[in-house]
């Protein structure tokens, strides 16, 4: 195995991907805020995840792994001295200063590039037959930071886990609650799709010691074909994540998929069919049962949801992509028209406040 040198913008859902990778004895670098870099140099970045028959929690940490993992900011920083780049924060973060310069970096450099986002990137949706990329620039808060980016040297991962920072540890600590796998489309090209099969069998292969016995731990990377395959979360998004947003509250995921569910299973399927209408295959889809089988165990409003509680002024519009993109297919749901104004109003209440 070639050990890989990675630099992942973000350090939550980075530093879960980012330990996989570290302990497939791959070389990881975070890019986050200083507290959050400190806090992994000096300690490491440890992730808790539940195992299959195991009680508790298994508690992981990068500096016992066989790769390393280190942590900085923004600045410095030479993409071309990696063999990847994930991107791992929110789509609003990447305006930020510091973050923007670096993105467009990582985007002139044209190393592989692997989107780990809800949000998928502007130019990923050129690899979308039948939609119009810029016809969707409004669902973005500044869709000129993705000007940079060539779409066959990046690809989308849709990121299903569900963990979060309890609030009680210190910002290094991350737990899963749903331990599904990283779902990865594979890039236009031959050569990066390999180092990203490569990196797929590394994390398949690792095994951890717990207490003496080495165990394969749940969270895998799984390379795709299909360039469908990442928007398999759309449809949970839109079901559960954005439906988690009241008119002046929110509510939990559970709440949201079960509280309703022929509600739930009618926007699941609209959206089911909007991706099939694009060409996704039922195979590179999720089954609701599934879905809401899962949503059981989501027990805390959705990252949107809280943040938008919190007075967030931006948030990702994964909810205003879906109706740009139905739009372009002649397709319209009042169901997502009315999840869209309720996102729109809380943000312009907080923007308001804000001011």
């Amino acid at each position: 195995m070639t050990a890989r040198k990675i630099l992942i913008l973000g350090a939550s859902y980075g530093s879960l991907l980012g330990v996989k990778l570290a302990a497939a004895g791959h070389d990881v670098t975070l890019v986050c805020l200083p507290a959050e870099a400190k806090l992994i140099n000096e300690h490491g970045a440890i992730v808790r995840l539940p195992v299959k028959d195991r009680e508790g929690l298994v508690e992981v940490r990068s500096g016992d792994q066989p790769g390393a993992l280190r942590a900085c900011g923004t600045a410095n920083l030479d993409p071309a001295r990696f063999d990847l780049v994930g991107l791992a924060m929110q789509e609003p973060q990447y305006g930020s200063p510091g973050v923007r310069e670096l993105l467009s970096a990582v985007g002139s450099s044209r190393v592989p590039c692997l989107s780990i986002m809800n949000m998928p990137p502007l130019p990923y949706l050129r690899r979308l037959p039948g939609v119009d990329a810029d016809g969707c620039r409004a669902a973005y808060t500044d869709p000129t930071v993705w000007d940079a980016f060539d779409g066959r040297s990046l690809t989308l991962c849709s990121p299903d886990p569900q963990a979060f920072r309890p609030p009680e540890e210190p910002v290094n600590v991350l737990q899963v609650r749903l331990p599904t796998n990283f779902k990865a489309a594979r890039f236009p090209d031959e050569a990066p799709t390999v180092m990203l099969r490569e990196l797929e069998a590394g994390i398949e292969a690792a095994r951890f010691d717990a207490g003496g016995e080495r165990i394969a731990l749940p969270v895998k990377l799984k390379v795709h074909d299909s360039v469908f395959v990442p928007l398999a979360k759309w449809a949970m998004l839109l079901a559960g994540n954005y439906r988690c947003v009241l008119d002046d509250t929110v509510q939990p995921i559970r709440d949201a998929v079960h509280g309703d569910p022929q509600a739930s299973r009618a926007m699941y399927e609209w959206v089911v069919a909007l991706c099939g209408k694009l060409g996704a295959a039922p195979s590179d889809l999720v089954p609701y049962e599934k879905y809401a089988n899962a949503a059981r165990s989501l027990a805390s409003p959705s990252s949107a949801a809280r943040a938008l509680a919190a007075g967030a002024r931006n948030i990702e519009r994964v909810d205003r992509l879906v109706q740009l993109v139905a739009a372009q297919q002649g397709l319209r749901s009042a169901a997502v028209d009315e999840t869209v104004r309720r996102v729109d109003g809380w943000l312009e209440r907080n923007r308001l406040a804000a001011a």
